[in-house]
């Protein structure tokens, strides 16, 4: 009896021994004599107890590694605090366990001293302005070194650029200038600005002023050509007339009557406003001087 349990509880420890049970996104790493055997896939898998033995476990989601701050020196000569994280995944889980002792120790510190030899590479002001290049190379030198540890690095971000305080204070400085010399170019593109707005509205004024100026002095000058000329046609229609009227009958003797009275007309008003008269002498005779008048009107006829 006491054999019959003894062999039931060996055989009970040896099925439990036997089944393994590897959880999903994981994968076990089997040695079978201190050598290494298989690698075991998620779900339910079959081992030789007391022979075979699990080694390493490693889970092959994506990780992130908080990579620890470091001083970094720049091209120019400026210690610089740095921290980043840094995202991998386990790729090939034999070359995980045997690859490297500590696969985790060795991508956090090539993370770190390649980050130190890329940022020794630049200026401080190009460190802040490229910080994905600086993620970029190193995610390319940690691959190409991690192939060989079973691991693939996915990405890795810089957490935070911390400068020392005196240069904090001084690009505080250098901003507070930049911004004030900003402030002072727009101030003087504005009144630029202003002043050719101003310019060129008293340019259009001027022209404007001077076009209505132009066209007031052709409307002038039109409408005294048309007074002209409507007084030369009023004159000519006025001679025109007259010389028809002459040449009608009784046309001469009104005329004589006409040059009568304005000879009269002319002696009164010399009387009237100068205090020396100049006469003819034969004033008594006006019929000859009317005769003389009308002999001037004839020749002209």
């Amino acid at each position: 009896m006491e054999i019959a349990l003894f062999i039931l509880l060996a055989a009970i420890i040896f099925i439990v021994k036997a089944l393994k049970v590897v959880p999903q996104q994981n994968a076990w790493v089997v040695e079978r004599l201190g050598r290494f055997h298989a690698t075991l896939s998620p779900g339910l898998n079959v081992v030789i107890p007391f022979i075979d033995n699990v080694a390493y476990k490693h889970m092959l989601k994506e990780v992130p590694l908080d990579v620890p701050s470091q001083i970094c020196i720049t091209k120019d000569n400026t210690q610089l605090q740095v921290d980043g994280i840094l995202y991998f995944q386990v790729t090939d889980p034999k070359l995980a366990s045997y690859g490297t002792s500590n696969y985790i120790m060795a991508i956090t510190q090539l993370a770190q001293t390649t980050l130190r030899s890329v940022i020794g590479k630049m200026e401080l002001d190009k460190t802040f302005e490229e910080r994905d290049d600086i993620n970029r190379a190193v995610v390319a030198a940690l691959d190409e070194a991690a192939t060989s540890w079973g691991v693939k690095v996915l990405r890795y971000e810089i957490k935070d650029l911390t400068p020392p305080k005196e240069i904090l204070h001084a690009m505080q400085a250098q901003i507070t200038a930049e911004r004030e010399k900003r402030a002072l170019i727009a101030a003087s593109e504005g009144r630029k600005q202003e002043q050719i707005n101003i310019a060129t509205g008293e340019r259009e004024a001027f022209i404007q002023r001077s076009e209505g100026e132009k066209q007031a002095a052709i409307n002038t000058a039109q409408g005294e050509a048309a007074a002209i000329i409507a007084v030369a046609t009023a004159t000519a229609q006025a001679i025109q007339q007259v010389a028809q009227a002459i040449q009608s009958p009784g046309g001469m003797d009104a005329v004589n009557l006409k040059v009568a009275e304005k000879y009269v007309e002319a002696f009164g008003n010399v009387a009237k406003e100068g205090n020396t008269l100049i006469l003819p002498g034969n004033l008594a005779d006006m019929g000859s001087m009317v005769a003389t008048a009308m002999s001037i009107v004839k020749t002209q006829k």
